[in-house]
Formats: C-alpha cells, sequence, structure tokens
C-alpha cells in the first residue's frame, strides 16, 4: 500500500481540492496534517483518511512525523510526502513507487526517491548549483538531499534512520533527514523522469547579482538560526556549510534593505542568529 502525508498550513481552498482529488485517485491511505488556526474545511470520500489539526503550528517536522506514523499504522509500504503548494500528475506516486519497487528488486541502498522539481515563478527546473552527484541508476540520480515535498520514502527503512528532527521545526528539515540517512549508508535520488510542479517560496528578488527566494519574516528566523545549528554537525555536507556561511551576510542585507517590513525582518534575522549562536531549537514563541 501507499499512502501519503499532506500538511497545511492557511492553504489556498481551490489548489487543496486539486492536489487532494489527485492524490485521492492514487494513493491508498491518507494523512491530513492542519497546522493552521482554524480547521481547513475539507471533505474527503474515503475511510481511509486521517485528519489532524494543530492550531498553535507544531512545525513541519512534527507534522510529517504524526503523518508518516499514521502510514505505517495503517501499513503502508510507501509513505509519499506533500506540502499544499505542490501539484502532482496522475500517474506521479505509481511512477514513484515503482521506482523504489525496482531499486529493493536490485538491492540498491535507496531510502527515498523524489521528483525533478519545476519552480511555479520560473516554470524552470531546478538544479541545485552546488549539489553533488553520488550515483546513476538508470533512471535515477542518487544526491545529497532532496526536498520533502513529492518525496516518497520506504517506510521499512525508517526505523533506521529515525523521524524527522522535531526541533529543527521547518526549514532544513528535509536536508537534514537526508544527510542523516546517508549516515546509515541510505541514499536517496531524483527520478529524471518524473516531474511536480512546486512553490519554492513567496517571491524571487535579486541583490548583489544573486537571486533568492522571498518568504515571510518569520521564515528568516528558522533559516538563520538552523544554518548555525546544522553548520556544526559533522555529517552536514561541507559543500553546504560554506555556501550557506558565506551569503548569510548577503542575505542580511538583501532583507534589511530591499524587502518590506524592513524593521521586522531585521528582527527576525537577530533572534535567528542569536539562538543559533546558543543552539536553541524549537519554536519562535518558545524563546521570543
Amino acid at each position: 500500500m501507499i499512502g501519503a502525508t499532506i500538511i497545511l498550513y492557511k492553504p489556498d481552498m481551490d489548489l487543496i481540492r486539486q492536489l487532494l482529488q489527485s492524490v485521492i485517485d492514487q494513493i491508498d491511505v491518507v494523512s491530513i496534517i492542519d497546522n493552521s488556526p482554524e480547521p481547513t474545511p475539507i471533505q474527503f470520500p474515503t475511510t481511509n483518511f486521517h485528519y489532524h489539526h494543530f492550531p498553535n503550528n507544531v512545525g513541519i517536522a512534527a507534522a510529517q512525523n504524526v503523518g508518516l506514523i499514521d502510514l505505517k499504522t495503517a501499513g503502508c509500504e510507501y509513505g509519499l510526502l506533500l506540502d499544499q503548494d505542490s501539484s502532482i500528475d496522475a500517474d506521479f506516486a505509481f511512477r514513484l513507487s515503482s521506482l523504489l519497487v525496482a531499486s529493493k528488486i536490485e538491492k540498491r541502498p535507496l531510502v527515498a526517491i523524489g521528483p525533478r522539481i519545476i519552480c511555479s515563478f520560473s516554470e524552470k527546473s531546478v538544479k541545485p548549483r552546488v549539489q553533488r552527484e553520488i550515483a546513476v541508476y538508470d533512471e535515477l540520480v542518487c544526491v545529497t538531499q532532496i526536498i520533502s515535498s513529492g518525496m516518497m520514502i520506504d517506510l521499512s527503512k525508517l526505523d533506521s534512520i529515525g523521524f524527522k528532527e522535531v526541533g529543527l521545526f521547518i526549514d532544513g528539515v528535509d536536508h537534514e533527514w537526508c544527510w542523516r540517512a546517508k549516515t546509515k549508508n541510505l541514499l536517496v535520488a531524483i527520478a529524471e523522469n518524473v516531474e511536480m510542479i512546486h512553490r519554492l517560496g513567496d517571491s524571487r528578488s535579486k541583490f548583489a547579482g544573486i537571486t533568492y527566494k522571498v518568504g515571510s519574516p518569520i521564515r528568516l528566523y528558522y533559516q538563520f538560526r538552523n544554518i548555525l545549528l546544522l553548520a556544526r554537525r559533522g555529517y552536514v555536507p561541507r559543500y553546504w556549510k560554506m555556501r550557506n556561511i558565506m551569503v548569510l551576510p548577503i542575505r542580511f542585507l538583501a532583507n534589511a534593505l530591499l524587502q518590506p517590513n524592513r524593521l521586522i525582518r531585521i528582527k527576525y534575522m537577530l533572534c535567528g542568529l542569536w539562538d543559533g549562536i546558543f543552539k536553541k531549537q524549537g519554536a519562535f514563541s518558545e524563546h521570543w
């Protein structure tokens, strides 16, 4: 069986209805984790459906863990993680699960496969500039990390790796899990012939010749803090540490000078740097 976990936070109802309809048609068990302040009105015509509402927002890591536990408890072999801003084709789950089944038969050390991401802003394939390819298996390219939305996990290997790290709350959760999987000699891969449209950030902006994602001010807290938290860990790739630490001053200036709500953005960035230095984890509200 294949299950899916969908994370919601104040979703666009038209988009979530489209996503849910696509999911219903190709998934056996669905778990929706709703971090919105008010419950999202959803009508779901299936008995294999779980809905959890956390009005105080437990973060994406804790939400995904709740959903993954639902899927494992229901007896699913594979679990698909989805964000509300993603759009999948009618055979999306079948194609990813088929690749995982084939990899298991070939005894490849794969724990998760994700699609090639198409950015909804540029309508172009997202290919990280510095991420290295580890191995190539036919249609699969093994990489150091993939994003959580569209990621299909072999749930039988989840106990070996562990669940998502709740303390990170949101940013870096997906990458950290992939890097942790590698310490167990398990890999993640991108399916070259499977694509998914996904919204990355709220908009785009450019500063000092660098194009960057623009999100809500509070996301800056988690981004700045979690870079400092993860940069201390030995299993985190060196190229990721160097790139993100070097870009931090540029991101600070860009958000402090060019974006709206500049004072609020500066506040969140400074709080993130402070908590990152002193190794504080969890939600922003727990510390400020």
